[in-house]
């Protein structure tokens, strides 16, 4: 049953729909905007920090560092998804959204959270190859097999941005549409179409679990033989060095798929649609913001290259 809907029409016509966003309080709107705008402002510095710091830098033209670059390049386009229509509907006060421009956000949402997700599954590898073999490193990581690992999660997240394009294209909604979210996220969708969406709900599950679950699984494996490698060193300097250089994608990693879990929980737990909206947040936001702090402070390489990158401007 349709929860926001007065009868259906046919899917040609839709013009519009309704993102009622975090709060219906006016009064909190303005606050509401500083807020985002100064979060999307610091995931914009901090991650092209992150980006111009390792590609103006010659001694971070490793693997590692060109995985972070692509990882921030990937965290920019994903806040830039969402955040940007929230800061206008809030300063103009208005709710709408174009049916174009919803599809729009659901491509290219689908696509930079599924980048993420292959982007720190690769980055996790690269960590493997580094500690497990550490003397074919350079021969495993060489700059084709790394930008062929890059291009390959682009491809994937491409596949599964479409997968999710088509799924809510043929989807039959009703008049007056109104999404309890500050973005079209699809699963939001799926819940207020009036079609049967059954089988979109499957293939959401599928989908769901090949491009998420996947990734998270060969994470999981790279840490499970990293570890055990690890703990077959004598020496207690090595074994923390050898940690210290997974301490901050490993950090990366329990933030963003721990977000992730925490709004799926809450959409499971809560029957208040604007409180999974609020924890989704923390995923599309918060996450993206995080990470240059984590990296920049955690990584001794990158806080030198940010000075010397500094010093050369000022």
């Amino acid at each position: 049953m349709c929860l926001f809907c007065i009868e259906p029409q046919n899917q040609t016509r839709y013009s519009e729909f309704l993102l009622l966003g975090l709060s219906d309080d006016p009064e909190m709107q303005p606050l509401l905007f500083k807020l985002f705008l100064s979060m999307y402002l610091v995931i914009i510095l901090g991650n092209l920090l992150i980006i111009l710091a390792v590609i103006s830098d010659s001694h971070l033209h490793t693997p590692m560092y060109f995985f972070l670059w692509n990882l921030s390049l990937a965290d920019i386009s994903f806040s830039t998804t969402t955040v940007p229509k929230m800061l206008v509907n809030l300063q103009t006060s208005s709710q709408s959204i174009t049916y174009a421009g919803c599809l729009t956000q659901v491509s290219f949402y689908s696509l930079f959270g599924c980048l993420d997700c292959l982007l720190l599954a690769v980055m996790a590898y690269d960590r493997l190859m580094a500690i497990c073999q550490p003397l074919h490193y350079l021969v495993i990581m060489n700059p084709s097999s790394c930008g062929l690992l890059v291009l390959f999660s682009f491809f994937f997240s491409f596949l599964d941005s479409q997968l999710h394009f088509l799924m809510v294209s043929q989807l039959t909604f009703c008049e007056d549409v109104e999404i309890p979210h500050f973005f079209c996220d699809p699963s939001q969708l799926l819940s207020l179409a009036c079609s049967d969406t059954s089988t979109n709900n499957i293939l959401t599950y599928f989908v769901g679990a090949i491009f998420g679950g996947v990734p998270l699984s060969g994470i999981l494996f790279s840490y499970y033989k990293i570890v055990s490698s690890i703990l077959r060193v004598p020496s207690s300097g090595s074994k923390y060095k050898a940690f210290s250089t997974c301490g901050s994608h490993l950090s990366v990693v329990c933030l963003f798929y721990g977000t992730g879990i925490g709004v799926y929980l809450s959409s499971a737990v809560s029957s208040s649609l604007r409180k999974e909206a609020v924890a989704s947040v923390m995923c599309t936001v918060v996450t993206p913001m995080l990470n240059p702090f984590i990296y920049s402070l955690r990584n001794r390489d990158i806080k030198r290259a940010l000075w010397r990158m500094i010093r050369r401007i000022v």
